[in-house]
């Protein structure tokens, strides 16, 4: 029997917005691909 998909709200999909004063302060210039890794990794380990 098909089960009915939940459909995201625009409040569930919306993001929030981050201050770029925040943004500069963990970002210092170009990322590796290595280091946006790293840092994906350091973010889904704190979940």
């Amino acid at each position: 029997m098909p089960r009915k998909l939940k459909t995201a709200t625009d409040a569930q999909t919306a993001l929030p917005s981050i201050p770029k004063e925040l943004i500069d302060q963990f970002v210092k210039g170009p990322m590796t691909a290595e280091a946006v890794h790293a840092a994906s990794a350091a973010h889904s380990r704190r979940r």
